[in-house]
Order: structure tokens, then C-alpha cells, then sequence
């Protein structure tokens, strides 16, 4: 397979997860909680099967976040791997407020450099491998690339307003990204805030709706993986909060440090 090939791989993949997801969450679903008191549902896991069973085909390992858990010293040496979430956004999805996604990613020597992020509720579609494009109401598998760009917008998409938007959270915001944004109170005029669940607030900066996304609370590598490789195609970036460097993957501790994606 080429990179054309993984890429519509990876869409398809996405696309028949976010289908299970559906199916789960029209039902009146049980809900567990995982060892990390982390929410788990039947779509987690449905979703995680399909998208493993369709990234075989591609011949390379898999990190998941719902997968059986991988030792540092048996992925420590992978050159290139999928990370993927199959439900990232398993408390949107448990509010059934539609924000949640199917994240899959390729990492390469640590960077994620090709990426898939699919919203099953509105069937939304962001990819990326060098460029970024957006689809909407995409929920069809397809075969050839030529059908999935003559569809798609690439981005960022063009954009009208004139205040200064920070996407994250008006009901949970921490101390220090109240201290961020008053910051920038002090060079912008009006700065505004967009609330959205999951990955989908990366997918905000990439399509030019927001300007930057602080995250200053934990975060593991599959929650960011696809939504970087998304936004730093779109000419965005994802700055480790703590070194001024781009966000690391395949890391031994698989959190994330505090990070700012911004355009």
C-alpha cells in the first residue's frame, strides 16, 4: 500500500467505527467504568474491533486506546504505527450532545503525520497528509483519492470575522486558561470563546473557527494524535507547553504535557 492507499484506508476505517458507534448510541446503552474511572461503552468497544479488523489490511501496528495495553519495550522501536481512539468524547457521547469522534492517526518517528477525524452524528469528515480538507455529510466509503478531494474543502476555510477566538471549555475552565486569555484581552479587542467536546476542538483551529485551543489539563497521546497531524497540515501548530516544541508521540508515558495549538 502507498499513503493514498492508507489514507482512504483509514477514512473507510473511520467511517465503519463511527457506524457502531451510531448503532449503540440510538439504544439505551450500559455504561462501565474503566481502572482509571474512565467511562467505557458497548460502542467503545464495537468501534475498536471494526477499525482494527480494517487497519490490518495496512500491515502496521496498532496502539488503541481500547486495545490490550502495549509495554514501552514492545513499541519503543515502531518507525511507523496507527494510534487511534476509537470513541474519543465517550462523556459527550454518554450526554448524547453529538460531540464526540473517531480519531485515527499515523505516527512516524513520534510525529503524527497523517490523520482521519470522523463526527458519526453529523458525519463530518477532517483528513490530512500534508494538506488538510474538510467533508461534510460524508459517511459513504470510498476507493480513490481523486472522489475524496473533489469533494472535499481544504483548509483553513475562509473566514469573515474579526475577534479573536480561544475554543475549550466555558463550564470547567481552569485558573491557567483564564490566565491565558486574559492575556490576550490585552492585544485583542474582542475575544471570544467556542465550546466543543473531543478532538473536535483541534478540528476548530484547523478550520480556521477558532484561533487557538489552550490545553492546560492532562491529555493522552490518542486524544491529540489525529487532530495534529489535522492541524499542523492546515498550518497550525501544537507547541508543548513546557519545552516551546511540537507535541511528541510514542512516548514512554503516553500522557500528553500541557499544549497550545494555535494558528
Amino acid at each position: 500500500m502507498n499513503r493514498e492507499d492508507w489514507l482512504i484506508q483509514i477514512i473507510n476505517a473511520a467511517l465503519k467505527g463511527g457506524k457502531e458507534i451510531l448503532d449503540v448510541y440510538t439504544s439505551d446503552f450500559a455504561i462501565e467504568t474503566k481502572d482509571d474511572k474512565s467511562p467505557l461503552t458497548e460502542a467503545d468497544k464495537r468501534a475498536h474491533i471494526a477499525i482494527m479488523n480494517d487497519l490490518e489490511a495496512t500491515g502496521l501496528p496498532v496502539l488503541s486506546e481500547e486495545g490490550e495495553k502495549m509495554e514501552y519495550s514492545e513499541r519503543k522501536d515502531w518507525k511507523q504505527f496507527w494510534m487511534v481512539d476509537p470513541l474519543d468524547g465517550t462523556k459527550e457521547f454518554i450526554k448524547r450532545n453529538g460531540e464526540f469522534t473517531v480519531n485515527i492517526a499515523l505516527i512516524e518517528d513520534g510525529k503524527a503525520t497523517m490523520g482521519v477525524i470522523y463526527v458519526p452524528v453529523t458525519n463530518d469528515l477532517y483528513f490530512a497528509d500534508k494538506l488538510a480538507y474538510k467533508i461534510e455529510n460524508f459517511n459513504k466509503p470510498t476507493i480513490a483519492i481523486n472522489n475524496l478531494l473533489g469533494r472535499a474543502e481544504q483548509l483553513p476555510l475562509p473566514q469573515t470575522r474579526n475577534n479573536y477566538v480561544v475554543v475549550g471549555s466555558r463550564s470547567h475552565m481552569s485558573e491557567e486558561t483564564e490566565g491565558f486569555i486574559n492575556k490576550l484581552k490585552e492585544t485583542h479587542n474582542e475575544v471570544d470563546i467556542l465550546s466543543k467536546g473531543s478532538s473536535l476542538k483541534l478540528c476548530m483551529v484547523a478550520e480556521g473557527a477558532a484561533d487557538s485551543y489552550p490545553r492546560f489539563a492532562p491529555t493522552m497521546e490518542w486524544d491529540t494524535a489525529a487532530g495534529q497531524a489535522i492541524a499542523i497540515a492546515s498550518g497550525a501548530s501544537v507547541i508543548n507547553w513546557e519545552t516551546k516544541k511540537t507535541l511528541k508521540y510514542n512516548k514512554e508515558n503516553l500522557l500528553n504535557s500541557w499544549f497550545l495549538v494555535e494558528r
